[in-house]
């Protein structure tokens, strides 16, 4: 089903990992759970055990985990009754877990910190500021920047063309210096034993091009070298939700750059920084100082 319906591939390992696990579980708690059969065939499976798996969950990892795994199930006991294998899925009347929405501060100064680690002509400088600016310059996601190909990049219209979630691609613009990064950065890239590789960033070793892992790993290593705790990709995409706010943009206008299709997405992003938004935003509108 989900081969047939084109979803990622990141996706079908998420939702079988769910399956996978709740057989897991009720295997470890059959007797207790009375999920002998359940364990072993998940047409056996009812609601009161995916209640527990899911009370489990929250208990051992989190509440934002717990959801992810309940809508992997979803899919699954879905599939199985329009295969007919069930008349209804046991996650018909089993609520989804509740998540507390946490606020992901921005990096804001911090990014000039962060870029100063990568001042040096070495290869690895030049590539990790170049990915650490289109971060900050464009909002990206981190799958996003870590699968763009060479081909992506056009440095004549100074813009990149993203695949974003959902197989939806968008060209977005960046600035002169994303521009001047990146064309340092292409310039050192030619010059790499694996440069035909259509891959845009290339390891420092070995012809395997950096992975999305590679690039979260690569980051947490500058904030260590910058002083800055907790630097990953996300931080810099609400970054550019609240610089664009600030900065008084169109809302419909930050969807499209950050390839948004729901409306809750920009009251979510940037939501750590909205009281120095109102801030500004008072200073600006003068309310009570024209008397």
């Amino acid at each position: 089903m989900l081969r047939s319906g084109n979803y990622p591939e990141t996706t079908r390992y998420s939702y079988l990992l769910a399956g996978a696990q709740l057989s897991r579980f009720l295997a470890d708690n059959a007797e207790q759970l009375g999920a002998q059969d359940a364990a072993e065939d998940p047409i056996e499976v009812e609601r009161g055990h995916i209640e527990e798996f899911q009370a489990w969950m929250v208990r051992t990892r989190s509440a934002a985990t717990a959801l992810n795994k309940h809508k992997g199930l979803q899919q699954f006991f879905r599939w199985l009754t329009e295969e007919e294998d069930l008349e209804r899925s046991p996650l018909d009347r089993v609520r989804q877990p509740k998540t507390a929405q946490t606020l992901i501060p921005i990096l804001g100064d911090d990014t000039a910190k962060i870029l100063a680690t990568c001042k040096g002509r070495d290869y690895l400088s030049l590539r990790d500021e170049a990915i650490i600016r289109l971060f900050y310059n464009t909002g990206a996601r981190l799958s996003e920047v870590a699968g763009l190909q060479l081909d992506d990049v056009d440095l004549n219209s100074d813009s990149l063309l993203f695949h974003g979630k959902g197989m939806k691609d968008r060209r977005v613009r960046f600035g002169p210096k994303t521009g001047h990064a990146l064309t340092k950065f292409l310039r050192a890239r030619s010059r790499r034993k694996t440069a035909s590789s259509t891959a845009m960033w290339l390891p420092a070793r070995g012809a395997v091009p950096l992975s999305s892992n590679g690039i979260k790993l690569m980051l947490r290593r500058r904030g260590g070298l910058a002083g800055v705790d907790n630097v990953h990709a996300h931080r810099w995409r609400h970054n550019f939700a609240h610089e664009w706010k600030l900065a008084g943009g169109d809302t419909g206008d930050l969807m499209l750059v950050l390839g948004w299709s729901s409306d809750d997405m920009p009251r979510r992003y940037g939501a750590s920084a909205a009281a120095e938004r109102a801030q500004a935003t008072h200073a600006r509108l003068r309310i009570g100082e024209r008397v």
